[in-house]
């Protein structure tokens, strides 16, 4: 029985929390820590966590009794956590983003390789039924070589969204939309074409004058294999609809699931190859549904790779890759110069301190909410969803 405490009390703790307990069997809640004390009681009382103590200060678990945390606070705290806790021979699985800069990534993955801990970041799309059979009609090849890939993170926030003391600052959530967001469809990107070679990117702020980061930006991609792509990450969007398009050279496919293919007429005109798209359907159709979705299948995949060694699917060089495209993004709009892979250490966008000094700053965060109610939150619309 694996003992788990829970780093954070907000929001996102939910996830966490519930997809812990549908391994009753294998793991237990033993701690909930948050500096406000009455949210990590709260959350205890929520889902009768028996064994649970709240906690104010998650030092004072270092020398406790726990096998694996689950990081759930704000950006800027991630790295300095995870480190504290893997130092103490804890296993880790982070929220997204991984850290607030590639120097605090890369302590991370040195943390957890000296201590020979695993750690995990959250990104919890790669464990859902669309994105596994996409993944896999995608590395059949059936459509052949990938000539472009569009990712649209569309999501929508109202300007007191940005009111919360941590969020709209460079300094504390370490981005807008691009980095918190489309975060999680970048990682799907990356995991099923690999990363790219360069990025040329712009962003703005177009109706958050409460925040210093983007509420839009647009990046083009370019990969080692001759593919281009194309990334919005937006909260400017009514409707928040998200998707991932590949375009092949017989046929595109895309989640939300949706196939088309075409073959060349005489005169190049297209016209429809029902046998390509019906042999692409009958492979996803045939493809198994995942048993445990999103946090809950990220999460029985942590356990197993500690209880039976098993690989990570989404390990923290996983995170890292996710995190240095964004960086690359960050950098590309702040400076309007192209950006070529991978990013050196001694790069003024390596650490928070320096980045911050180089990238747009569009407002000045003027109002700061200590504490939101705890009213959940949205994830967007559902990637299986017509």
């Amino acid at each position: 029985m694996m003992n788990v405490a829970i780093i954070g009390a907000g929001a996102i703790s939910n996830a966490h929390i519930s997809a812990y307990m549908k391994f009753p069997e294998r793991c237990r809640i033993v701690a909930v820590v948050d500096v406000y004390m009455e949210k990590a009681q709260k959350r205890i009382e929520e889902y009768g966590l028996h064994d649970a103590v709240a906690v104010a200060d998650y030092h004072e678990l270092l020398q406790k009794d726990i096998d694996l945390v689950s990081i759930c606070t704000p950006p800027y705290t991630h790295a300095s956590i995870a480190c504290d806790f893997m130092k103490a021979g804890k296993h880790v699985l982070v929220e997204k983003p991984m850290a607030s800069s590639l120097e605090e990534a890369d302590q991370m993955l040195k943390a957890a390789q000296d201590s020979g801990t695993l750690l995990s970041v959250v990104a919890q799309n790669r464990f859902t039924t669309p994105m596994m059979k996409l993944k896999s009609v995608l590395d059949s090849r059936h459509m052949g070589p990938i000539l472009h890939v569009q990712v649209d993170s569309y999501w929508w926030r109202g300007h007191s969204y940005y009111d919360l003391w941590w969020r709209g600052t460079w300094e504390k959530e370490g981005g807008g939309c691009t980095l918190n967001h489309a975060v999680h469809h970048i990682d799907a990107m990356l995991w099923m074409m690999g990363a790219p070679i360069e990025v040329q990117a712009m962003m703005a702020n177009t109706a958050h004058d409460n925040a210093e980061v983007e509420d839009i930006s647009m990046a083009m991609l370019r990969f080692s294999q001759g593919a281009v792509g194309m990334i919005t990450s937006s909260v400017v969007h009514h409707g928040e609809e998200q998707q991932l398009i590949f375009q092949g050279k017989e046929a595109r496919v895309s989640v939300p699931w949706k196939v088309v293919a075409s073959t060349s007429q005489s005169h190049g005109f297209p016209e429809p190859n029902p046998d390509l798209e019906r042999k692409l359907q009958e492979q996803y159709d045939a493809l198994p549904e995942v048993i445990h979705s999103g946090h809950a299948g990220q999460v029985e995949n942590v356990l197993d790779a500690i209880e039976y060694g098993t690989s990570l699917v989404v390990d923290g060089e996983s995170g890292r890759n996710t995190l240095e495209l964004i960086v690359g993004i960050y950098k590309s709009a702040s400076t309007g110069e192209k950006v070529v892979f991978p990013i050196p250490s001694d790069d003024t966008f390596y650490s928070r301190e320096s980045m911050m000094r180089r990238v747009v700053h569009f407002y000045e965060k003027k109002s700061s909410v200590e504490n939101f109610e705890d009213i959940g939150i949205t994830l967007g619309r559902r990637l299986d969803e017509e």
